[in-house]
């Protein structure tokens, strides 16, 4: 960046794995940056790796409005906004994924399905209100998982909510076009690492995404121009199932 460009301004929701890696590498991008996340120990390390912390919540409007302004007001407005956060509701009790159908509860349903297709509409209908109001063009990132392309046995509670995530999201993507207005979901089809790495438990190493890989791919999208604009962009680790 020379002395005559102003510098990018981002907020990440979701600062403990995923998000982090995106912090870091927007950072070292020369990108100012805020996050948000809920706990204290998300909030040190993201502060540390050189963001504005904030206490907040990406199912509560106005904690996400808040979120939005106090950027703009500490680096001069807002050009891309990421939502890594995961918002499943409740503790999730019973099986992963929300269990077959016969046998779900509608408490699994509301933890599963409702909590993360409400977080992204909060996420996006408030991040676009903002979007519009700012007058420049602006990035808005969705990050959802497999289950967003297909349901399986057991898990289609998850793939309801992935799936309406992804429909607000192409949605949001075709109202804010024609104000130079970028949406893009990125969709992760595997588990993640953990950023300290570690893996985790009866899982394949290299089946797992790598947090830094993908946060170079919220770079790509943060980068396109108004001329070359992708609007779902899924990533697969080459040991990870594909599905075409």
């Amino acid at each position: 960046m020379n002395d005559t460009q102003q510098q990018r301004s981002a907020l990440i929701f979701g600062a403990r794995n995923l998000g982090r890696a995106v912090i870091e590498r927007l950072r070292e991008d020369g990108w100012a940056v805020a996050a948000v996340a809920r706990s204290e120990s998300t909030l040190a390390t993201a502060e540390a790796a050189g963001a504005l912390a904030m206490t907040g919540d990406i199912t509560d409007p106005e904690s996400v409005r808040d979120a939005l302004a106090r950027t703009a007001e500490a680096h001069g407005g807002v050009d891309l906004v990421v939502n890594a956060a995961s918002a499943y509701g409740g503790a999730r009790s019973g099986p992963f994924g929300g269990g077959p159908l016969a046998v779900a509860e509608p408490d699994a349903f509301d933890a599963w399905a409702a909590a993360p297709a409400r977080a992204a509409f909060t996420f996006l209908s408030q991040a676009s209100r903002f979007a519009l109001a700012q007058s420049r063009p602006a990035t808005l990132i969705q990050v959802t998982g497999g289950s967003a392309r297909r349901a399986m046995p057991g898990r289609g509670l998850w793939a309801a909510g992935a799936f309406g995530v992804r429909a607000i999201t192409n949605a949001a993507a075709l109202e804010l076009r024609e104000h130079g207005i970028h949406v893009a979901l990125l969709i992760v089809d595997a588990g993640i690492e953990p950023f300290e790495g570690g893996g985790r438990e009866g899982v394949d190493p290299a089946a797992l995404a790598d947090p830094r890989e993908i946060a170079h791919a919220v770079a790509f999208l943060a980068d396109q121009g108004a001329r070359a604009a992708t609007h779902e962009l899924q990533v697969t680790p080459l040991a990870e199932r594909w599905v075409p």
